[in-house]
């Protein structure tokens, strides 16, 4: 079973990004034929400079090898450097109404947020069915605001198949409900918007100080406390086995603790947790050529499967080639 999934170079990862969507990654790269690339040209729609995105995806490049993505068991490169995507995203074009479109709730959410009305962020969902569609998977994991995407990619391959025949595979969303929303310092989910993430790179005594901030509620030290909805216990849970928690939960019952105290505990954790992590990182950013040959490495594999692909789409739509 093939799973695809697209990644958005946007800079620092936290731990809402890798308890959410990364873990699921590596761990499903044991269980199937996983594809994962990292999103460039979507990037741009984001406004992005040259030098900012260049610098971003090899940055994300680094940080996902680091966590754990495995070029061995998955197929790992940057989206431009396979360029049948957007051979493909312009064929679509012409199989996608316009009002598929303007229904989109991605583009309308991010230009209610400002964002510059433009082509590129207009038709995002039409690139998106080409990085699909070109590859044939099965499953595309997505959060329950990506469903919509999947369905244009499918609706838009039943239009050309309506045409030119079963050439393009109709793929599943997946929407991965067991997955916990990873609490930000405020209480609501982690999400850089919010401005309350703790990201999983970076100097010790910083990531410290962001932890310092999560809010908690003022009961005297002596009392015990309400562990349940504590924005902390919640965070730390994430890294713990059963017989750890169980032992945090009893400490928080016992009393004699501050939450500055339990916040202390969560930074230790978090840091000893990732140290593999951190290790593996500084390798690679002493290394970038590695990183780079990896992505070409990556590419060409991906190409192997979308180029063939190209030719009997072409073949279909009378393109010369």
């Amino acid at each position: 079973m093939r799973v695809l999934t697209g990644i958005q170079p946007s800079g620092d990862l936290h731990i809402g990004n890798y308890f959410g969507s990364i873990k699921q990654m590596v761990d499903a790269q044991v269980k199937g034929d996983t594809f994962a690339f990292i999103a460039n040209y979507h990037a741009m729609s984001s406004g992005n400079g040259g030098e900012k995105l260049a610098k971003l995806t090899m940055q994300t490049a680094t940080d996902f090898l680091s966590l754990g993505i495995d070029p061995n068991k998955s197929t790992f490169w940057v989206q431009s450097d396979v360029k049948e995507v957007l051979e493909l995203y312009w064929i679509l074009s012409a199989f996608t109404p316009m009002g598929l479109l303007e229904r989109a709730h991605s583009y309308k959410d991010k230009t209610a947020k400002g964002i510059s009305a433009n082509h590129s962020l207009f038709s995002y969902p039409v690139l998106m069915a080409a990085d699909i569609l070109l590859y044939s998977p099965d499953i595309v994991p997505v959060g329950k605001d990506q469903i919509q995407h999947v369905e244009i990619a499918r609706d838009i391959a039943t239009k050309f198949n309506n045409e030119y025949g079963d050439i393009l595979k109709l793929p599943e969303f997946k929407v991965e409900e067991s997955v916990q929303t990873v609490p930000g310092t405020d209480g609501q989910k982690m999400s850089k918007s919010y401005k309350n993430t703790v990201n999983i790179f970076g100097e010790e005594k910083k990531q410290l100080k962001t932890i310092k901030k999560i809010i908690t509620e003022n009961v005297p030290m002596e009392e015990p406390k309400e562990y349940e909805e504590c924005n902390v216990y919640n965070m730390a849970k994430l890294f713990l086995n059963a017989n750890e928690l169980l032992e945090l939960q009893e400490r928080y019952k016992k009393g004699g603790e501050g939450h500055g105290h339990f916040k202390l505990y969560l930074a230790d954790v978090m840091w000893e947790y990732f140290r593999e992590y951190r290790e593996k990182r500084d390798y690679y950013l002493n290394n970038q050529h590695e990183v780079r040959d990896i992505l070409r490495a990556g590419a060409q594999k991906a190409s192997n499967i979308a180029q063939p692909k190209m030719e009997v789409i072409r073949q279909a739509t009378g393109i010369l080639y």
